[in-house]
């Protein structure tokens, strides 16, 4: 562990194989034009979830809060003594604020994901494809229910309110009656960038929504071809911003 001030505030983001991560630079920019002094942000990339203790125990006198990234937003659960409601509905943490009382977990990813998407909604978006059923899912169906739109997860292996890649693909209905389709899959993530979610891409028309949460890269496989069908697109840019500062004002209360 690095030397350090006295009164020196920590912060990071847990997650695996997590050099890529948006979060660290977000932070570390943000400190540096606001005028945060005494203040860092690090990565905390682990090869397992249990490693989260020696890092508390290494960081016990500087941690304030950490985001969680794939694929610990679940597991993590095991770890917090608290857990806000929405993040327990959700089934999903991003945040943990370091308390007196231990962890609390919380998850803006949701808040993150409808402030940056209502903007972009039409009237007839009113039934929702969500590809993948992890942590990420989790939240973007938590938000769009919220909104008042009905979703249906798209997955290999589906559960009863569920469908599978192939049914989406051999029923044309799908499509043409959910407007709006999200990716929340890590497919088309950079460096595998000519990845992307087996879908009727042919069956995309101009009142389609398409959002994907990859940031990186800023268009993706998914959004480009959904692009040249006519379809509205939009990456996951903004929402981690608006999810990083909800996180912020949740370690600042």
């Amino acid at each position: 562990m690095e030397s350090i001030e006295r009164g020196h505030r920590q912060f990071g983001l847990l997650g695996k194989n997590i050099d890529y991560s948006f979060s660290r630079a977000y932070f570390s920019k943000k400190f540096e034009q606001e005028g945060v002094e005494n203040t860092s942000y690090i990565n905390f990339d682990v090869d397992h979830i249990d490693q989260l203790e020696l890092l508390l125990q290494q960081y016990k006198e500087t941690l304030v809060g950490f985001n969680v990234t794939i694929p610990y937003k679940q597991e993590v659960f095991k770890y917090l003594n608290e857990v806000d409601p929405h993040a327990s509905a959700i089934g999903a943490v991003n945040t943990v604020k370091v308390t007196s009382n231990g962890l609390m977990g919380f998850n803006t990813d949701y808040l993150g994901f409808r402030m940056s998407l209502k903007p972009c909604l039409k009237t007839y978006h009113q039934k929702a494809l969500i590809l993948g059923t992890g942590g990420a899912a989790k939240a973007v169906a938590y938000a769009l229910k919220d909104m008042g739109i009905e979703i249906v997860y798209v997955s290999r292996n589906p559960d009863k309110d569920g469908i599978s890649y192939i049914n989406l693909r051999s029923d044309l209905q799908w499509m043409q009656e959910h407007l709006l389709v999200i990716n929340a899959t890590p497919l088309g993530t950079y460096p595998n960038i000519d990845n992307c979610p087996d879908i009727p891409y042919d069956r995309i028309g101009e009142q389609h929504l398409f959002y994907d949460l990859i940031y990186n890269p800023s268009e993706t496989k998914f959004l480009k071809l959904a692009a040249k069908k006519g379809a509205s697109t939009i990456n996951g840019e903004a929402m981690l911003r608006l999810q990083a500062e909800a996180a912020w004002q949740i370690w600042n209360l």
